[in-house]
């Protein structure tokens, strides 16, 4: 796990130093077409597309930067970031990460299950504790490019959570959410995601 996370450290720093440090003004101006899924401040309204505001602006960078290149498939995304410079990207993630974050609340009937796994994990199956990367109250790690997932949207993290679990989604460093995600039952799955939405 150690070697994951200086690993992780490593990726963080070369994406920092590639995009350096962008102009959340400049990015209010180009997030126009970002804020029809996204929200105009980065809160969705819509429980499939992630919450980006407050997110860590190298996280988004890097998201962004997969999208662009195919490391990251979709087909929604992939023509929207196709044409972002990479000041473009900067300044996008500098503008959504300065932005607050609205948390909303999970279904009451799930969050006990879901914050068991997130501050324990699952030892019988192997299911690591999400509160190792992710922190206590969901902040994430910006040094080690781990993201805030405090607040998100439910149904996004499912999503999410199911694409890495498929293989779908690749481009996590070293397979780490692939790895934690393959070992999760459906269940498990909602039941963290209920939890997250209201985490903060």
């Amino acid at each position: 796990m150690k070697k994951l996370a200086i690993a992780a450290l490593i990726a963080a720093g070369f994406m920092s130093s590639a995009y350096g440090a962008g102009n959340a003004d400049a990015g209010k101006g180009k997030a126009a077409a970002c804020g029809a899924c996204h929200g105009a401040d980065g809160n969705s309204l819509v429980p499939n597309f992630p919450k980006l505001a407050g997110q860590h602006a190298a996280y988004i960078s890097k998201q962004l930067a997969d999208f662009k290149s195919g490391a990251r498939e979709d087909a929604t995304m992939a023509p929207l970031a196709a044409p972002l410079s990479e000041q473009d990207i900067a300044d996008l993630a500098a503008y959504f990460a300065s932005q607050t974050l609205v948390v909303g609340k999970g279904d009451p009937e799930l969050v006990s299950l879901g914050e068991k796994i997130y501050r324990g994990g699952n030892p019988d199956t192997g299911v690591a504790a999400c509160v190792a990367c992710h922190g206590p109250s969901g902040g994430g790690n910006s040094a080690a490019n781990f993201p805030k997932i405090g607040g998100q949207q439910a149904a996004y993290v499912v999503k999410a959570l199911n694409d890495f679990k498929s293989g779908v989604r690749s481009n996590d460093a070293n397979q780490m959410m692939r790895g934690v995600a393959s070992k999760m039952t459906a269940e498990e799955i909602k039941a963290v995601a209920e939890f997250v939405a209201g985490l903060h």
